[in-house]
């Protein structure tokens, strides 16, 4: 899921184009962290998350926020105990197909690495509370070359179940597109709504 971006861009974005957009170097960027979202309730664990079958639903926008395309995610997950490993089936809303796998190694409580093919060396995660932030570089084909760019991912599991991701792509600080996907874990539906009182309860709880 977490390059799903990269295939979008390539169609949009020259790479004369995003060359010259790179010389008016941004002077915006997030100061979110994942540590923000420390007492943040429910704890997203990814390894638990996506261990079994997992529905994704995305979709695509240019660096203007027009919509671009909408594709559906069959991914699963298999947790050894030291490896998450995520086979991810894409359908794109013009019938396009597309599968990818994604080797992800938990470091500690917090801290994760993972491998894909276009990831430059390896992707760095971080995960506190609700939220899990993914950091990599990746190599963007572009007609008979490659541009490298870079990937801001963030996740956020909601009380229901539900967890919703943002990635952005950019090069030298310039914001080249969005992808948003909701997903959902296969079968754990009733379990999910069941505990989301509960969960909601807890959290204000915690907040008085």
């Amino acid at each position: 899921m977490f390059k799903t971006i990269a295939s979008f861009a390539a169609q949009k974005l020259p790479a004369t184009i995003v060359l010259a957009m790179a010389v008016a170097l941004s002077g915006c960027s997030s100061s979110m962290k994942p540590e923000d979202f420390a007492n943040k309730q429910p704890r997203f664990v990814i390894e638990d998350y996506f261990t079994g079958k997992t529905k994704a639903w995305g979709i695509f926008q240019d660096r203007f926020g027009n919509l671009k395309r909408e594709f559906v995610v069959d991914i699963t997950g298999s947790w050894d105990g030291k490896q998450l490993i995520l086979d991810e089936r894409f359908l794109y809303s013009d019938g396009e197909k597309e599968q990818r796998v994604w080797t992800i190694s938990k470091q500690d409580e917090n801290n994760y690495t993972g491998t894909a093919g276009g990831v430059v060396g390896i992707a760095k995660g971080k995960s506190f509370g609700n939220a899990l932030n993914w950091a990599y570089d990746f190599d963007l084909k572009v007609g008979d070359g490659t541009l490298r760019v870079h990937f801001n991912d963030w996740m956020f599991l909601q009380p229901d179940g539900m967890m919703l991701n943002k990635a952005e792509v950019s090069k030298f600080g310039i914001h080249l597109g969005t992808v948003t996907l909701a997903f959902r874990q296969v079968g754990k539906e009733a379990l999910a709504s069941a505990a989301a009182p509960q969960i909601v309860e807890g959290m204000r709880n915690a907040a008085e």
